[in-house]
């Protein structure tokens, strides 16, 4: 039995969601998120509750069960607050900017680094050395994030590299004489 898909998620004030056949289809304040469950679960509104269980007890839909139900949360999460990550660019030389929705980030290569950023993601430079990448999809927006910091990781002799700023980088005591 899954800890996590017994819970039912509850919805604040100002969300709406349509459950149609397979989709499920979350409205807030900041925008509207769909997505598609598999046949083996059952999603049910209840009062301001979305209970998420399974139709049988095959192992397919019972590893689904907490699955689905964290990813329905994450979506009225998102439609209500949104989400947020932020990176720290550190190292001589390195630096970010946004224009045009392109994200040009100087990171010691021989050349600048060009990254579109998607329509629904909204990136911001707070500093030169400072990347605030934020979104109502979850996945989305760790997605970004992660390819962003995958250009450049943090090695632990300087601590040069992209990095999320609550991420901890243990240092390395360098060679000796």
């Amino acid at each position: 039995m899954s800890r996590v898909g017994k819970q039912p998620v509850n919805l604040p004030q100002g969300v709406d969601i349509d459950i149609l056949n397979n989709t499920i289809l979350v409205r807030g304040k900041k925008g509207e998120l769909k997505n598609i469950f598999p046949d083996s679960l059952k999603v049910v509104k209840e009062d301001n509750k979305i209970i998420v269980s399974p139709i049988n007890n095959s192992k397919s839909s019972m590893s689904a069960w907490g699955l689905m139900r964290t990813i329905i949360n994450n979506m009225v999460i998102g439609v209500e607050e949104g989400f947020s990550k932020t990176l720290i660019v550190n190292g001589v030389g390195y630096r970010a900017a946004v224009g045009e929705g392109i994200l040009t980030l100087q990171l010691g290569y021989s050349h600048d680094i060009k990254l579109a950023i998607p329509s629904d993601l909204e990136v911001k430079c707070i500093k030169p050395t400072e990347i605030s990448i934020s979104g109502i999809d979850k996945q989305k927006v760790g997605q970004f994030a992660s390819e962003v910091r995958a250009l450049r990781k943090p090695e632990p002799y300087k601590g040069k590299g992209v990095r999320y700023s609550n991420e901890i980088i243990r240092r390395k005591e360098g060679k000796k004489k």
